[in-house]
């Protein structure tokens, strides 16, 4: 068992795109998670845009998500060096999340 954040849906409306808002944002949500203690994060993401945060394929963790269809948007990033080295398996979300 290991807790991990999930990166939540995130948006920025279309006319103010391309201005680093939503770079600042996933920037600002890992400095909080490491000042909480959390040591990695995953998302489901666009495949073009997350790994430029160092996101990596979850599957090179051994992580998986709970719907095999996301596999191809499914990624991890350690916030703390080899945080997720003996980590594997299906991720659980939170009831919240509805899934």
């Amino acid at each position: 068992h290991h807790k991990s954040l999930a990166l939540a849906p995130m948006s920025v409306l279309p006319e103010q795109q391309k201005k680093g808002i939503g770079s600042a944002l996933v920037k600002a949500g890992f400095e909080k998670a490491k000042q909480l203690g959390f040591s990695s994060v995953i998302v489901l993401g666009h495949p073009d845009y997350y790994p430029r945060f160092g996101f990596l394929p979850a599957k090179q963790f051994g992580i998986h998500p709970p719907v095999e269809e996301w596999q191809s948007a499914f990624f991890a990033k350690e916030l703390k060096d080899t945080a997720l080295k003996n980590v594997s398996g299906e991720v659980k979300y939170l009831p919240e999340f509805g899934i």
